[in-house]
């Protein structure tokens, strides 16, 4: 067996071990199983190539040949799909377009590679007594070859787009997944372009890729050590989808490919071409690495600083980024991860966290670049007294070393910004601050390198605390603005309503001038039951509406919750073809609005049986956790989107119902803070929903 057919199989071995890892995993979405599906075909190839490399005879390399390309075929649907998907918090939205892309990326190549295979890869002696086979490519095989060469370049490119749209240690996370793909698919974008160019195929082009297959299993490995397959959840920037480094490297490769064929046209010196050829793929591969390296980069800034004399920051450039990144955000989440994300690009860090105030001096997430929310928010109800400790950050107006403030705030604010890196350097925190009034905070952590703050950077990182503050504060208003136009909107459609009312009254009427005369009819006695209670149903959906944005006035009694929500699960037996499940668990009592709670629940149990077909279960559960009384509504219906809850949810006049008026959870929402709790939710489409609604058991309304 020849040295280069060891490598191969190597490689397969290594690319098989790797498909194994990726399928244990125990949490497995589609984008693991098209890796573990890819490694695998990646393997396959590997072996049929250590095969057809050790063939003697032309006949049994063309046939091994033929085996690897069919196997070859596979490759571009599986990872089209794996680039679609990895890391994309959308992906369970997969569009149909994309869905399309995939499907023709699967069934064309598999579909010549089949039909035409055997005018894949007709052999014919090139050097006698080298040892070497070259396979001469018909129309078939240019086909096949150009089909993967597009494949490549696709998938090299939604990597690139997950990867850019990363920031902080979500990037870092990916980062030895992506280098470790771009490597494979890099390389293969040079051996096909070089089966194009020479309209055939050397077994030097085949040693390529799996040395390139080899190196990026190495890199996938180091991916897997560090956090598995290391999926997290980005959403793409209109910014990345116009602009793709990919695509100009590989328009640039195969512009000076092109030259050098022409070269070699007319000197006749392909291993020089080759040779050249290499070079380039090379030099980019090694300018790729250098582009996404955080220490290097800071490295080259630091040197250039030094020897140049060029000031530590382009303040006009910041100001500039940080306008053209916060001008066009309309909400307070969006303009958070807009500061995150230029914080950790301007420092150099790859933590940075958001904390904002809300109107009872809590502790709120805003944005992170290393946290999702829920991971956040795990850690603040497990530090008791949080909130009256961060009460002293109030008095501190600069940016402060975390490590070296002393205080129970210091504490809780160590306790929720850990750092990921032992080396990252101290932890620092600037509050925000807009005139007397400190709105909120950030926390960087995890700086490369661990290179300590400089009074400059602290002034530069409090004048941008400042502005951030300010733009904070103008949402706010913006946000009290919009509020007043939705109430003022609410009163005009009252006029509609009122206008609903005046119809079903003169039914009504009508009605009853008819009844004296046609009371004898049963028929008409039995319409007019009916359509009695059909607008008694209405005129009371109506006056439930018009009362949702009124202000509330609670009239607490103890209450046992059990009683309350058994009473409110009345409203679900007029569809025995659900199915309810109840665990009912709550021991204390709370004091409670009765009748205010009580239409919460019924809210949330009636949009649980709309969500449901014939069959759908509702599981109603109450518990206590901590020092909080939960009830939770679950069901497995058709779900809401992302979108609708981040925007939509809570909100008057939106809803997802044909017949509704957008206001239930609104008012729900609005009953339950006004007994100081939360209401959280969690849905996915197709997947169900669970509401829960916490409630405090230590500091019950009065």
């Amino acid at each position: 067996m020849s040295p280069n057919s060891v490598l191969a199989l190597a490689a397969a071995t290594f690319s098989a071990a790797l498909a194994v890892a990726a399928a244990c995993q125990k949490r497995r979405s589609l984008a693991t199983w098209c890796f573990s599906a890819g490694m695998l075909t990646f393997a396959l190839e590997s072996l049929f190539g250590a095969i057809w490399h050790d063939a003697l005879v032309s006949e049994r390399a063309a046939f091994w040949e033929t085996v690897t390309l069919v196997t070859k075929s596979f490759l571009p649907g599986i990872w089209l799909c794996f680039s679609l998907t990895y890391s994309r918090g959308n992906s369970r939205e997969f569009p149909a377009r994309s869905r399309f892309l995939v499907l023709v990326a699967f069934l064309v190549p598999v579909g010549v590679s089949l039909v035409f295979r055997d005018q894949l890869a007709p052999i014919f002696p090139h050097d006698q007594s080298g040892g070497n086979w070259w396979v001469s490519s018909h129309a078939a095989a240019k086909t096949l070859n150009g089909l993967l060469l597009i494949a490549a370049v696709l998938v090299l490119v939604n990597l690139e787009r997950t990867f850019r749209s990363a920031v902080g240690t979500m990037q870092w996370r990916i980062k030895f997944m992506v280098l470790g793909l771009g490597i494979v698919f890099g390389a293969r974008i040079y051996t096909l372009s070089q089966a194009l160019l020479f309209s055939g195929d050397m077994m030097a082009l085949i040693d390529v890729e799996t040395g390139a297959l080899l190196i990026a299993c190495i890199l996938i490995t180091v991916a897997f050590l560090r956090s598995g397959l290391g999926e997290i959840d980005v959403y793409l920037s209109h910014a990345v989808l116009r602009t793709s480094l990919t695509v100009l490297l590989v328009g640039a490769y195969l512009f000076i490919v092109g030259v050098l064929a022409q070269v070699v046209a007319r000197t006749g010196e392909p291993g020089t071409f080759q040779f050249q050829a290499f070079v380039v793929l090379l030099g980019f591969a090694l300018l790729a690495v250098l582009l996404v390296s955080n220490r290097i980069r800071q490295n080259i800034g630091s040197f250039v600083s030094r020897h140049f004399k060029r000031p530590q920051y382009d303040f006009r450039q910041i100001w500039t980024r940080f306008t053209q990144c916060t001008s066009s955000v309309l909400d307070q989440s969006g303009l958070c991860a807009a500061a995150a994300k230029l914080i950790s690009e301007t420092f150099n860090v790859l933590s940075v966290t958001i904390w904002l105030f809300d109107e009872q001096d809590r502790l709120a997430f805003a944005a992170s670049t290393s946290r999702s929310e829920h991971e956040a928010n795990d850690a603040i109800p497990n530090l008791p007294g949080l909130e009256p400790n961060l009460t002293s950050i109030r008095g501190l107006s600069k940016p402060f070393d975390l490590e070296k403030a002393k205080g129970d705030y210091a504490e809780s604010l160590r306790q929720i910004s850990l750092s990921q890196f032992r080396t990252g350097g101290n932890r620092v925190c600037t509050p925000f601050w807009t005139g007397d009034r400190c709105i909120g905070m950030a926390i960087l952590a995890d700086r490369v390198g661990g290179v300590p703050y400089t009074v400059e950077e602290l002034d530069l990182l409090k004048c941008m605390g400042d502005q951030i503050a300010v733009g904070l504060l103008n949402l706010r208003l913006t946000e009290e603005i919009m509020r007043g136009k939705e109430l003022e909107a609410f009163q005009a459609m009252s006029a509609f309503f009122v206008h609903d009312l005046k119809n079903a009254a003169s039914t009504l009427s009508l009605t009853l001038q008819n009844l004296p005369v046609h009371f004898d009819d049963p028929i008409f006695r039995q319409d007019a039951l009916r359509g009695i209670g059909e607008t008694a149903n209405r005129i009371n959906q109506l006056i439930s509406r018009l009362g949702a944005l009124r202000h509330l006035e609670l009239k607490p009694v103890e209450v046992d919750l059990n009683a309350l929500v058994a009473d409110a699960l009345e409203v679900l037996q007029s569809a025995p073809e659900i199915n309810v499940v109840k665990e009912l668990r709550l021991e204390p009592k709370l004091k409670v609005d009765r009748d205010q709670f009580g239409s919460v629940i019924t809210n949330l149990l009636l949009n649980a049986r709309d969500a449901l077909e014939r069959g759908g279960e509702v599981r109603v559960e109450t518990r206590q956790s901590d020092d909080w009384a939960i009830v939770s509504v679950a069901d497995n219906g058709c779900g809401m989107s992302p979108a609708f809850l981040r925007a939509s949810l809570f909100r008057p006049f939106q809803t997802t119902k044909k017949k509704g008026l957008g206001i239930g959870m609104f008012q729900s929402k609005m009953i339950v803070e006004a007994h100081r709790g939360k209401i959280r939710v969690e849905s996915e489409p197709g997947a169900g929903t669970t509401f829960r609604v916490m409630l405090p058991l230590n500091r019950q309304t009065t």
